[in-house]
């Protein structure tokens, strides 16, 4: 065995995995931004909730906008799903919106936690072998964090049947992320 240390080369199977984590995070960024808009076409600008909403999607449009970049750098196809996810998300922060606005932030932070949940494993998967990813997905994740915790601070907890939509909708996410990654 020689002393020197062999190259490193970016196997298949891990640009296919980092493949995967672009579009599925392309496609969650795409769905955050949806989801707001729709929260905002019910509540419009003059409801107190929608300065607190207009700045999370302020930072999800950030968000996006990176992936966007990646997507188009790295020749990553979107996700197939987008159409689906446009009217899903943006059906989802209407009617969550319109049963006020405290299921619309109870909508915020169960799609933040199961976020934060993803990121930190796509990190661990990641490790340092693709520190421009890691670096944005480390930040969005604070970011997430940060509306999830703001979410449960403007009453998230107070929606009605919080358990059962919270649930719902961190169950509909991880649906949407599983089938993301790969159509």
């Amino acid at each position: 065995m020689s002393d020197f240390p062999r190259p490193t080369r970016v196997r298949a199977h891990d640009r296919a995995a980092r493949a995967s984590m672009v579009r599925v995070d392309h496609a969650g960024e795409y769905g955050a931004t949806v989801i707001y808009a729709g929260q905002l076409a019910v509540m419009g600008d003059r409801h107190p909730m929608s300065r607190a909403i207009a700045g999370m999607a302020a930072q999800e449009d950030r968000h996006l906008a990176v992936f966007d970049r990646m997507i188009a750098e790295r020749g990553v196809r979107p996700t197939l799903l987008q159409p689906v996810w446009k009217v899903a998300g943006f059906a989802l922060g209407a009617v969550t919106a319109a049963m006020g606005p405290e299921a619309a932030m109870a909508c915020t932070a169960a799609i933040e936690t199961e976020i934060d949940k993803h990121y930190a494993e796509q990190l661990e998967a990641l490790g340092n072998s693709d520190p421009e990813l890691s670096e944005a997905i480390a930040d969005f994740q604070a970011e997430e964090v940060e509306h999830r915790d703001a979410a449960i601070a403007h009453g998230a907890e107070n929606a009605p049947a919080y358990p059962l939509l919270f649930g719902a909708i961190r169950l509909g996410c991880r649906a949407a992320i599983a089938l993301s990654k790969r159509i």
